[in-house]
C-alpha cells in the first residue's frame, strides 16, 4: 500500500453527532505507527481521492486513547508561585505519576489546591471525522524523509 499526502476539510463530531470542531488540514502524510495518536483517522484516509467525502468512525483507542485517571492530580496551589494567577484551561508543566515532566491542563482552581489533567481533552471519546479531500497524491521518498508535512496528530488539539 502506498503512502499518500492528502489535504482535506474535516468536521469532528462525537459519537452522538455533536460538532466538536472543524479544520482544514494540508499536506498530511497518511501513514502512522502503531499506537500513535489518531491512528484510526490515518487508516481511514488511505486511498482517498481528490473530491471524495468520507465519514470515518475512530474508536477512542485509535483516537487519543482511553482516559487515564493516573494523569489527573490535585496539588497545593503554593507549588505554582510563578507570578501569575492560574485559571481553568491554562497549561502548566508538572511531574506525572512516573515522575516524568508532562504538560497538564488546569481543570479546577480551588482555594488552596489546583486540579491538573494531562489526558488529551478528547481522551476516551469515540470520534467521527467527516472528511472532504481537496487534494490527494502518492508521497514521494522526499516527502517521507522531509517530514515537513503536517501529521494528523496536530488536528484539533
Amino acid at each position: 500500500m502506498k503512502t499518500q499526502i492528502v489535504s482535506f476539510h474535516c468536521v469532528l463530531k462525537n459519537k452522538l453527532g455533536k460538532v466538536l470542531g472543524s479544520t482544514f488540514n494540508r499536506d498530511v502524510i497518511a501513514e502512522s505507527q502503531e499506537g500513535s495518536p489518531l491512528q484510526g483517522l490515518v487508516e481511514g484516509l488511505r486511498d482517498l481521492h481528490q473530491g471524495e467525502k468520507r465519514s470515518i468512525f475512530v474508536p477512542a483507542e485509535k483516537a487519543y486513547g482511553f482516559y487515564d485517571p493516573r494523569l489527573w492530580v490535585e496539588v497545593p496551589k503554593k507549588q505554582f508561585t510563578f507570578g501569575r494567577k492560574l485559571k481553568v484551561g491554562d497549561e502548566v508543566d508538572y511531574l506525572d505519576f512516573q515522575n516524568r515532566p508532562r504538560t497538564f491542563r488546569v481543570v479546577k482552581v480551588g482555594r488552596s489546591t489546583v486540579s491538573l489533567d494531562a489526558n488529551h481533552a478528547l481522551a476516551g471519546e469515540d470520534l467521527i471525522f467527516d472528511i472532504e479531500a481537496t487534494a490527494a497524491r502518492d508521497a514521494t521518498a522526499a516527502d517521507i524523509e522531509d517530514d515537513s508535512p503536517e501529521t494528523p496528530g496536530v488536528l484539533l488539539h
